[in-house]
């Protein structure tokens, strides 16, 4: 109820509820992989990585070096490509440990990050460093890939930063990585995948695989453009050599099932070709727009907690939409949004129509949300045409 007018002099006590909308982060991962076994952290731990806090609990001489893991590889990559901060798994192994026992504490490491909630990427680079004396173990990499897609659609606010197996044509990923990874038909796929593997600086020449620096590259992004924002066209800050240069044919396949590229290009560097989700439904295509959701649902989940136990009337409903409806205009003057107005851009709706009489009395508020998220300019068309005498570029 609204504060009385005074009308006798006296001292009136006004009570006020101000709330901020608490700031979000984004492109904050969190890394899975393994330690030394002399490091000195208790297994299985969460720790704030590098660069993160006044005492990081984690060092790089912390981690394996050689081929044996590539967490380091990917911590060093995040940092190096524009990271802030993230979190790691940090998971002691030894060299008798089986692969497929590894492969379930990288699974079951999973569970120990569910309680991050500023997390909203996740990569497991060491699902590579799943080894016998045959070589990588290609059907526990995507046991451990399925988990974290499985994960991330069971969180409903992450996705999953995928390496594409090493020393793979475009049909081998496609025929064998891609299909075995058992994604729907239809709807969206919180993953995306990235190839080829690259050489760093910071790896001494060693291919490596390189979620890493696609995190970093995403938390970049997210810094300097937004969250809606494509992370494709950017340099991949420190590798100096890819693993293969793909052809234009294979590119083609590779992009047409989602699967994102790693270029380089004469003069610009190697830059990551392609935002991508691996979902085949075109409205969820884009890995900008899936996040961009994400994002939305995690801003709602962290504020507008308030909502709970409020009485269920027409005040509260109002309420409701003037929040989400200045958040969404936000994003819409920041370019998130399509459409030359509000209107066009999003509508909220949560009144009696959505929220009738049995449902208050179950105490359900119901509301209802339509996003027109912008998509990126994939394919930029030029078209010549030829006059007699002048030739005009549209």
């Amino acid at each position: 109820m609204p504060n009385p007018v005074p009308r006798i002099p006296g001292v009136y006590v006004q009570e006020q509820r101000p709330r901020i909308a608490q700031a979000l982060p984004t492109g904050v991962p969190v890394f899975i992989g393994f330690i030394k076994d002399d490091a000195p952290l208790p297994p299985d731990v969460v720790a704030n990585a590098i660069g993160y806090g006044p005492v990081p609990l984690l060092h790089k001489s912390q981690f394996p070096g050689g081929a044996s893991a590539y967490l380091g590889h990917a911590v060093n990559g995040f940092f190096d490509n524009g990271g802030s901060y993230c979190y790691v798994v940090a998971l002691r192994t030894s060299a008798t440990t089986p692969a497929a026992t590894l492969a379930a504490r990288l699974t079951s490491a999973l569970n120990l990050t569910t309680a991050l909630t500023d997390v909203d990427l996740v990569a497991i680079p060491d699902a590579h460093a799943l080894v016998d004396g045959t070589g990588v173990l290609e059907p526990l990499v995507i046991q451990v890939q399925k988990a974290m897609i499985e994960h991330c659609t069971a969180m409903g606010t992450r996705c999953a930063v995928l390496d594409a197996l090493r020393g793979k044509s475009a049909q081998a990923l496609i025929a064998g990585q891609l299909t075995q990874l058992q994604l729907p038909a239809f709807g969206p796929v919180n993953a995306a995948l990235y190839s080829p593997w690259i050489r760093t600086i910071s790896s001494g020449g060693m291919l490596v695989p390189p979620s890493g620096q696609i995190c970093g590259i995403i938390a970049r992004t997210d810094a300097t453009a937004g969250v809606f924002t494509a992370p494709a066209n950017v340099e991949v800050q420190d590798a100096t050599d890819l693993e293969a240069d793909l052809d234009r044919d294979s590119m083609a396949q590779l992009f047409d099932r989602g699967i994102n590229c790693i270029r380089a290009f004469p003069a610009r560097g190697i830059r990551v070709w392609g935002a991508r989700t691996l979902s085949r439904d075109a409205e969820w295509r884009h890995l900008n727009v899936r996040r961009l959701v994400l994002t939305v649902l995690r801003w709602i989940d962290v504020n507008m907690t308030w909502a709970a136990f409020e009485p269920n009337v027409p005040a509260l409903w109002a309420r409701i939409e003037r929040e989400l409806t200045t958040y969404l205009t936000a994003l819409w003057r920041d370019g998130a949004l399509q459409g030359n107005s509000v209107a066009e851009a999003f509508f909220v709706r949560c009144d009696a129509e959505l929220n009738p009489a049995a449902g208050r009395d179950a105490g359900e508020v119901v509301t209802q949300i339509a996003l027109a998220p912008s998509v990126p300019a994939e394919f930029i068309v030029v078209t010549v045409r030829h006059r007699a005498g002048t030739t005009e570029l549209t």
